[in-house]
């Protein structure tokens, strides 16, 4: 089977799967005590279940947390290892996924994007130069007023329509393979009710951006949550009295090293960064998280937040501020570093596909730093999508399908070794 075969087979089906799972609002919902957090991922989930079992596969699951599992036994491999597929269903809750309308922008000419539910808007190679590398190829945006989805609704599409076309083409060679859908990944819950006996020995996230991206190290990952206790009295008699926690919490966002924020950070750089600050005079909150590769530099950020509230709670007799620390993902480079030939794969499927690798760390994390630790060996590969949770988020159709391309390449390549024995996994 000649590979253009292949192209022009997922083509078609990955771009109509993506518009039509994008069209199901699966925002996260970080204030829900819910698992999922919101309904659309059951939705999603259902659907997908569905899906599979109507491509014929026959060992499908869709959980009550809304993890969907799938195994296809081996075929024509030569290998005794069980791979696996993983992207999440959840977008993002910091822009809207309701009533997502997704727009083709057909022969992309080069130019400025414009958007017809927000005139206003525009996306500009100025500001996304990887637009002029699919000058010619078909875009897709959302219309305007809500995020696309792309993050991780493309990962979902490339993963399904490699299951299509495995079943399309009944030559192509694949080991065991395991797939999973999780819930919530976009806020730090995707591994949450994941259970392991159901996962291979080796994984790979879709759930990348850029076209050619294989990410084999993330940020290590702390949430920083303080409480600021203050004291109310009346204004007309508060001199000496007055404790107002909402207006020293805000002097102590203000205080953080400026240098240190997203805004100011890039490459290997880590950060401080706020997420909430809420208050009045007797109580406040500010949440952040704390984001670097290196997990000492991240608790050297943790120990210059402790030593500012004690020297708060000095400056200001009366305030105390109660300061809890937890621990969200871990660099995943701890663990992948000791799995060399998972990487050279991904590598090698990337330029098999026809595309030039591009070796990254993730300024962010996936479910596969999660997996990592838990034993399932798990870089992470790109789905196309750009400019992720917002408005102006894209998604070039060619890596799309490229994307899931490199899916049944792994296949192809894992089937074909059988020599690779891997280490005993254990979870850290």
């Amino acid at each position: 089977m000649h590979r253009k075969d292949l192209i022009e087979y997922v083509r078609p089906r990955a771009e109509e799967r993506f518009l039509r799972y994008v069209a199901i609002d699966t925002g996260a919902d970080p204030a829900s005590d819910q698992h999922p957090s919101s309904k659309g991922q059951l939705e999603l989930g259902a659907l997908l279940a569905d899906e599979l079992r109507h491509l014929g596969v026959k060992e499908v699951e869709h959980d009550a947390h809304s993890y969907v599992y799938a195994v296809l036994p081996r075929r024509q491999s030569r290998s005794p290892l069980s791979l696996t597929f993983c992207a999440h269903l959840d977008t993002s809750p910091s822009v809207s996924g309701a009533d997502v309308h997704p727009v083709v922008h057909k022969d992309y000419d080069g130019g400025p994007i414009h958007f017809q539910d927000d005139p206003d808007l525009l996306l500009t190679p100025a500001e996304s130069p990887e637009l002029l590398k699919f000058t010619g190829d078909d875009i897709v945006t959302a219309a305007g007023r809500t995020l696309l989805g792309a993050d991780d609704k493309a990962g979902l599409a490339a993963i399904m329509t490699a299951v299509d076309a495995l079943g399309h083409f009944s030559s192509w060679p694949h080991p065991e393979l395991r797939i999973v859908f999780t819930p919530d990944e976009e806020i730090g819950q995707g591994t949450a009710h994941i259970r392991r006996p159901k996962l291979g020995d080796i994984g790979y996230t879709i759930d990348g951006g850029e076209m050619g991206e294989l990410e084999t190290e993330c940020f290590h990952a702390l949430k920083a949550d303080l409480l600021f206790h203050g004291m109310n009295v009346h204004p007309g008699y508060a001199k000496h009295r007055m404790v107002n926690a909402g207006a020293i919490a805000a002097r102590f966002a203000a205080g953080l090293p400026a240098a240190e924020a997203p805004e100011h950070t890039e490459g290997r750089e880590g950060f401080f960064h706020i997420t909430a600050l809420t208050g009045k005079e007797s109580r406040a909150t500010v949440e952040m998280i704390l984001r670097d590769f290196d997990a000492d530099n991240n608790h050297r950020r943790e120990k210059l937040l402790r030593e500012m509230c004690a020297s708060f709670e000095t400056a200001y007799p009366g305030l105390t501020i109660d300061m809890r620390v937890t621990e969200q993902y871990r660099n995943m480079k701890e663990i992948l570093a000791g799995y060399p030939e998972v990487i050279r794969k991904g590598q090698e499927a990337i330029r098999a596909a026809g595309v030039t690798v591009i070796t990254k760390a993730i300024r962010g994390g996936t479910d596969g730093a999660q997996l990592c630790f838990m034993g399932l060996p798990t870089p992470n590969l790109f789905a196309g999508g750009l400019l992720f949770h917002s408005r102006k988020e894209w998604l070039p159709v060619t890596a799309l399908a490229k994307s899931t391309q490199v899916i049944m390449e792994l296949c192809r390549l894992w089937a074909e070794d059988a020599d690779t024995v891997m280490p005993s996994p254990k979870a850290v």
